[in-house]
């Protein structure tokens, strides 16, 4: 996966030191109560749609951004259906990250999905009962955009 050039413009100053990111997760849904998955290239797991918010851009755009460069899809992003910290992890190179993950729940309205960059293997439609193994984060996102009611999910102060 191609890491955008302004987070390795940070690492050349910090090294693998811990970055803090926002990362936004589009669980994108068709009119026939699907979800939109890819196979990512890097460790082979089926994910929903994600990606990392460039500086300055509004992270409902990147989830529709990254829906297009991904999948080759249009969406109608609904509205923001959880706000969680992930816990830090780090990558084989040495990069230590930490996100704050946005998860949008969104429409598809255009495009034939496809595998549209290298970013991914596959791409499929699925429906909640055939989703493939998936690490519990993802499924929690998904989850959370299923279960979203126009009301954003996030911890609160002492839970």
């Amino acid at each position: 996966m191609p890491t955008p050039e302004f987070v390795l413009r940070i690492r050349e100053k910090i090294g693998h030191d811990l970055l803090w990111m926002t990362g936004v997760t589009a669980v994108i849904f068709d009119d026939a109560g699907r979800i939109l998955l890819c196979r990512r290239s890097d460790n082979g797991a089926w994910t929903p749609i994600t990606g990392i918010v460039d500086p300055g851009e509004e992270p409902a755009v990147t989830a529709a951004r990254e829906a297009e460069e991904e999948a080759g899809v249009v969406v109608e992003v609904e509205g923001l259906a959880s706000v969680k910290s992930d816990p830090p992890q780090r990558f084989p190179n040495g990069d230590r990250v930490q996100f704050m993950d946005l998860t949008f729940r969104c429409r598809h309205v255009g495009g034939e999905a496809r595998v549209n960059d290298d970013e991914s293997t596959d791409v499929a439609w699925a429906h909640l009962e055939d989703l493939p193994e998936m690490n519990a984060r993802m499924l929690r996102r998904i989850r959370d955009a299923v279960e979203f009611d126009g009301v954003t999910r996030f911890v609160r102060a002492g839970e």
